[in-house]
């Protein structure tokens, strides 16, 4: 018997909205909005938006990863990382937070 071969969509071609921004001067917070409520639900239950693949699309560590939010009102799922050193510190490299969100661009969704 073969195995039926899954589909996949990249997360940008199925949000509308990806970002990243301070929450804080020790988090970053990113949402991943959704236009159509399907879309939402899609990735939702894929289940493929959790700590362990937040931690290695990121090379962080999941206790860094201080919430994950799925926020059904919205069509939303956000997450919030703590920052390794305070924002706008010396050696620190995106003081607004507003430039982390594009590893999740590529992340696939089986569909």
């Amino acid at each position: 018997m073969l195995a039926k071969k899954l589909k996949y969509k990249k997360l940008v071609d199925l949000a509308k909205t990806i970002r990243s921004k301070n929450a804080g001067p020790d988090l970053i917070t990113f949402d991943i909005i959704f236009r159509q409520k399907e879309d939402y639900e899609l990735v939702k239950r894929s289940g493929v938006i959790n700590k362990k693949t937040i931690s290695e699309l990121f090379n962080i560590d999941e206790s860094r990863i201080t919430d994950l939010v799925e926020f059904d009102p919205a069509n939303a799922i956000k997450f919030t990382i703590a920052r390794k050193l305070p924002s706008g510190s010396p050696g620190e490299s995106d003081t607004f937070g507003s430039q982390q969100y594009a590893p999740l661009y590529d992340l696939e969704i089986p569909v």
